[in-house]
């Protein structure tokens, strides 16, 4: 072989090899690879982890070999994380008293955003949902009217094992004797300056109150709740005081689902108000973004427009896109009624309308980077999804990127520079 024909079948070599490893990347040849380096310039990029995933081991429905691909895919695509349940009440104080608390599952949590670099959300420590029934229990007999009361109302189970709710300390609302206003006061006041205080300055975020605004067409601004009926509507405020005490350096936010709707978000502009009348330190709003194939860019675009107006940094804290036909009719995100929006298999032409969607409102976010600085999706993947059956999220349950990924980069390409 002369030394022409070798110089030729060289180059043609170190060609057919490019080739290899640009398509072994795949979009890595002319976008970035990952979702936090594609938003780096704008906000964080997060995801919830379930126990499994910050442990290691088996999950639910999930191998071995498969977790371990899920926990890959979060290290490489993520610099945020939100713990789906172990820092709820019911899983991290499920037992009265200063011996009845399990920091395991939680510690772990922290150790492993810790120690790769990740920004730590802590959710949630007063929710009406996955809270203990000691927690609201005393002597106080319960209201005659209660039977009324929860016809229409809410400390409603939920039946989700990914973590977005679950029965509080048992099956249904407490309805038992009852704690006084007093009681349960210093038994939040307890628990936050536990565990707040436990990861201080480790844990930079916290959702202090989840979900406490009324659904529907209810006039009233609060839902209808058990920490509202023993302690009054000053219990917000409250909790956010209790948060402070316990580490005066992290970011509180009040958090809630169906912030799309109009109606839902006004009366979080009225609560909000109220509180900073009251200079109560909510310092973000968390808006969960359980949203569905239907949602538009002009939909998102008013709803943060609106939310911006109160003069607090945005956190998209639970985002989801369902594409199950069930869910198509709003954005509720109500636990009790999940089984019903992820039914009905998926839409037509499920995949382009996911990434036409995710499109939108990732337009959306980036127009409002000025005030949206962090966004988490509920989960890492489809396979760990809550909704898993709508397929919502950017991964398959193989961890392999959808189109709406491709769509999400798509976004942070044509996104201005950081000033």
């Amino acid at each position: 072989m002369n030394i022409s024909t070798s110089n030729h079948h060289l180059r043609a070599g170190l060609l057919a090899a490019a080739l290899v490893v640009t398509t072994s990347i795949g979009r890595a040849a002319d976008v970035p690879v990952t979702l936090k380096d594609a938003f780096k310039e704008h906000f964080l990029i997060g995801a919830a982890v379930n126990r499994s995933m910050v442990a290691g081991g088996a999950a639910f429905r999930r191998s071995t070999e498969q977790n371990a691909k899920d926990i890959a895919l979060l290290k490489a695509q993520f610099n945020q994380i939100s713990p789906e349940n172990d820092l709820k009440w019911q899983s991290i104080h499920p037992r009265e008293g200063a011996d009845g608390y399990d920091f395991g599952p939680a510690d772990a949590f922290v150790n492993f955003g810790l120690s790769n670099k990740m920004q730590l959300t802590g959710h949630t420590l007063v929710w009406h949902s996955q809270t203990p029934n000691w927690v609201f229990a005393g002597t106080n007999p319960p209201p005659t009217n209660v039977t009324a009361k929860l016809t229409a109302n809410t400390n409603a189970p939920g039946t989700n094992r990914f973590g977005r709710g679950g029965f509080g300390g048992g099956f249904g609302r407490y309805n038992g004797p009852r704690a006084s206003r007093a009681e349960l006061l210093q038994r939040m006041r307890e628990h936050i300056h536990t565990v707040v205080g436990r990861y201080k300055g480790k844990i930079k975020v916290w959702d202090v109150v989840n979900e406490a605004i009324a659904d529907g067409v209810s006039t009233n601004t609060l839902r209808n709740s058990l920490w509202l009926e023993i302690v009054g509507p000053d219990f917000v405020a409250k909790a956010f005081q209790f948060a402070h005490e316990a580490d005066p350096d992290a970011i509180l936010r009040y958090n809630d689902y169906g912030l799309e709707n109009p109606a839902k978000r006004k009366k979080l502009i009225t609560l909000i108000k109220a509180l900073q009348v009251q200079n109560a330190p909510v310092h973000a709003i968390g808006s969960q973004a359980h949203v569905n194939v239907s949602t538009s860019f002009d939909t998102m675009d008013e709803s943060l427009t609106e939310i911006a107006t109160l003069g607090l940094p945005i956190h998209i804290t639970e985002l989801d896109v369902n594409s199950a036909a069930g869910g198509q009719r709003g954005f509720g995100a109500d636990v009790a009624n999940n089984a019903a929006t992820t039914q009905g298999g998926l839409v037509i032409d499920a995949e382009k309308k996911l990434a036409d969607a995710y499109a939108a409102i990732f337009r959306a976010f980036v127009k409002h980077r000025d005030s949206v600085k962090m966004v988490t999706f509920w989960g890492v993947n489809d396979a760990v999804s809550w909704r898993a059956n709508g397929k919502p999220l950017l991964f398959d349950g193989n961890d392999q990127a959808k189109s709406a990924f491709d769509a999400v980069i798509a976004e942070a390409k044509k996104a201005p520079a950081a000033k």
